[in-house]
């Protein structure tokens, strides 16, 4: 599920990445397993006392107890935590508000009691029902609230490549390397940060491959003097440096819409 741009009432842009069905799935599940260890805890020391109840005591027992297991220890946790359960800390993730920020009590209680029948009751049928419907993968009690989960704890992506190689710089900065294939720059940012583990001669073979196919999409070349692998960073360096660069300036003009726009609303 790819990130979801979001603008807060102070004009800051977020990107928040909403978490996926299998994530609130395995969130869920840990959660019934926290409450069934809870629950059986509760027998057992309800049991250390030798008392007798009538079915209408029995059957009001019941109801106090599955009102404080469903409803009352989410409610506590989450508001406590702002959205976050023992599944939601053990996957990373969190809910928040549509707009960035976070829960309150208000959306805590709401989430909790109408995922009383839409997870517990329907065994998350209808959950995963509404999540697959939705492009956050909202549940009901998300759309009540007017909230989603978010994934907190993203992968650490590899480090960037170096910068262009300073021999190459003045003719990259003229160089166009725009009609470059997303794939075939790919394969390239592959094999620069695997070429340090391969063997030289495989090493020498596939650059040189990759370089004949980058040259029709690159003009004008470098000259047959410069070293194809050093011909291959400098054209995904570049490539990444002006993608950079547009998406820069793309950000500075949202960011300065969304401020016009809080400056007309305050009129």
């Amino acid at each position: 599920m790819s990130s979801a741009t979001v603008i807060t009432g102070e004009a800051v842009v977020l990107q928040l990445r909403p978490a996926t069905i299998i994530q609130r799935a395995a969130a869920t599940l840990i959660d019934g397993v926290a409450l069934a260890l809870l629950t059986v805890g509760l027998i057992w020391a309800l049991a250390q006392f030798d008392v007798t109840l009538d079915q209408a005591a029995g059957q009001a027992a019941v109801i106090v107890a599955m009102v404080f297991l469903l409803v009352l220890v989410p409610f506590t946790v989450e508001t406590l935590t702002r959205g976050r359960s023992l599944g939601k800390w053990a996957l990373g993730l969190r809910a928040v508000r549509d707009d960035g920020g976070g829960v309150r009590a208000r959306h805590v209680l709401a989430r909790v009691l109408t995922g009383v029948f839409e997870v517990w009751m329907t065994a998350g049928s209808v959950a995963v029902i509404a999540s697959m419907m939705n492009e956050r993968g909202k549940r009901l009690g998300d759309m009540v609230a007017g909230t989603y989960l978010i994934t907190q704890r993203l992968p650490k992506p590899p480090p960037p490549l170096p910068d262009v190689p300073a021999p190459l710089r003045q003719w990259a900065s003229t160089a166009d390397v725009g009609r470059l294939p997303d794939s075939l720059a790919v394969a390239i940012t592959r094999f620069l940060r695997q070429a340090e583990r391969m063997l030289p001669e495989a090493r020498q073979r596939t650059a040189w491959n990759l370089t004949q196919q980058v040259a029709p999409y690159v003009a004008p070349g470098p000259g047959a003097q410069v070293p194809p692998e050093a011909f291959l960073h400098a054209v995904v360096a570049e490539r990444r440096n002006r993608d950079y660069a547009i998406l820069q300036a793309r950000r500075e003009a949202m960011q300065e819409r969304a401020s016009r726009l809080v400056r007309s609303r305050s009129f």
